[in-house]
């Protein structure tokens, strides 16, 4: 019984310390957020000695934060619906038919995934600067490139996670709509998309988490009027001075939907992942 319990022990021994690790940052973000600004830039105290809300009203003034979110959840929400629609039909057509170059298409859907994203960063800024040259249409610095730039980089993995959801679900299913009077589509509507809501949401949140804490693409596609959140918070740093308090808060702020989503959704993130796994 010794060798049990003196494991049992050292796990959670681990574990807390590897709690403390990972809640530390945190404190230090959430401490630092109710500091005055001079006692950010002092020396560090673990219980602040003066507490204040004013960074966290200071934040909507010093840059225009209230546009930064607007931005990012218009993008963030466009380029999330539009990987799980796309994602949805092409995963379908991967899981139910068969078709010439299924295997090809399969391997190039997922070999993409092998190649940083910053590759495509000078080809989509010339492509996208190009078409608005050709065709009059403002693509560059514009919400809509970067909707398409997200769905780009979103839509493999979510082609690849659906259908293995898909899979997963009987092909009996798909039958027996038919025979009651449903055609391809009526089967995928009616039976195999409520069936697999659990991977369609794990889908949306991979596709939403993506968009939402983007940099690079948004430092180059953007410009101050469609700056995201993601390019927003370096306003808080100026050439004399940087506000580290509302840097802090402003972070908290920013994260507050992400973590609220992640939290509501979980349970269907964690279905959604591991669906296809066991048959």
């Amino acid at each position: 019984m010794a060798a049990p319990v003196s494991f049992l022990w050292t796990r959670r021994i681990l574990l807390t310390l590897l709690a403390v690790f990972a809640a530390t940052p945190l404190y230090v973000m959430l401490s630092s957020s109710l500091k005055p600004l001079q006692d950010v830039t002092g020396s560090f105290r673990w219980i602040p000695a003066h507490l204040t809300i004013r960074p966290y009203l200071d934040i909507w003034e010093t840059v225009p934060l209230g546009r930064y979110f607007l931005n990012s959840f218009i993008v963030s929400a466009a380029a999330t619906l539009c990987s799980v629609v796309v994602a949805t039909f092409a995963a379908y057509a991967v899981s139910r038919y068969r078709f010439r170059g299924k295997r090809v298409f399969t391997v190039t859907v997922l070999s993409t995934q092998m190649f940083p994203g910053i590759l495509f960063l000078l080809p989509l800024f010339l492509l996208f600067v190009n078409i608005g040259n050709a065709t009059g249409i403002a693509l560059y610095g514009s919400r809509g490139a970067l909707i398409l730039t997200y769905m780009t980089f979103t839509l493999p993995l979510s082609i690849w996670m659906l259908a293995g959801y898909f899979d997963s679900i009987p092909r009996d299913l798909d039958e027996a709509a038919q025979v009651d009077g449903c055609g391809a589509l009526g089967a995928l509507f009616r039976v195999l998309v409520p069936a697999a809501t659990p991977g369609i949401v794990a889908v949306g949140i991979y596709a939403f988490m993506t968009a939402w804490g983007e940099v690079l693409f948004a430092s180059v596609m953007t410009n101050d009027v469609t700056r995201t959140l993601s390019i927003g918070l370096q306003g808080y740093s100026t050439q004399t001075e940087v506000y580290w308090n509302q840097v802090m808060a402003a972070s908290l702020v920013v994260s507050v939907p992400i973590v609220a989503g992640f939290l509501l959704l979980q349970r269907y993130l964690v279905a959604g992942l591991t669906a296809g796994s066991v048959k």
